[in-house]
């Protein structure tokens, strides 16, 4: 697990299990959120995370200098989707082409904790445009309730998460549920200091009853 949130129920949503799915139900949370398309490597994907740390850091910074203390900066999120492909495709790998990286679409989040709000974030958003960075404009402030969900943790690099894919998907028919909504990526770890086959991925997928 990823160090404690200071919210029992949000820690044990991050508490996935490498070869195990669990069903959980995710409430509703704040989020600061953009979209864009492309690939995770793509400079759309690279500017958008420079924003979203850039304003999730300085709206941290800015609770801890009124209050002494501040929630932790929470790990990076994003929903990944294509046009046309649906939830039950996910489980092939096939349904996520190299070749098609460029017309991956995709939402970047980061969660924000209480006591951050959409005022401190406008604060901390303004401070971080007075410094330059072309995608701050683009992001937004929203609450958003997942739901029933599936979810499982994936180890390893990125390029091999079709495996954990397909077991999430196998695990989510078993259960006499079905894919709704959109594939869902929790990054624990950081690919700028972990090795690869050390990264920790919670991979997510809202279900619903099968019939």
């Amino acid at each position: 697990m990823a160090k404690s949130t200071g919210f029992a129920e949000l820690d044990a949503l991050l508490t996935a299990r490498k070869g195990h799915v669990d069903f959980v139900d995710v409430p509703e949370l704040a989020f600061l959120s953009i979209d864009g398309t492309g690939a995770p490597d793509g400079q759309q994907f690279q500017a958008a995370l420079r924003a979203l740390y850039a304003v999730s850091y300085g709206a941290h910074f800015l609770v801890k200098k009124q209050t002494g203390a501040a929630p932790r900066v929470m790990p990076l999120e994003a929903l990944w989707w294509m046009e046309g492909v649906t939830g039950e495709q996910l489980a092939h790998p096939e349904s996520f082409p190299e070749s098609d990286r460029d017309a991956w679409r995709w939402r970047a989040m980061i969660a924000q904790l209480p006591p951050i709000d959409e005022a401190v974030v406008r604060h901390a958003t303004e401070q971080a445009r007075a410094k330059g960075g072309g995608a701050i404009d683009a992001l937004r402030f929203e609450r958003w309730a997942e739901g029933p969900s599936a979810q499982i943790m994936h180890v390893g690099p990125y390029s091999t998460e079709s495996t954990s894919i397909a077991a999430l998907h196998a695990g989510i028919a078993a259960h006499g549920s079905r894919p709704r909504g959109r594939h869902h990526e929790i990054y624990l770890g950081d690919p700028r200091s972990a090795a690869p086959e050390r990264l920790r991925t919670i991979l997510r997928q809202p279900v619903e009853p099968a019939a």
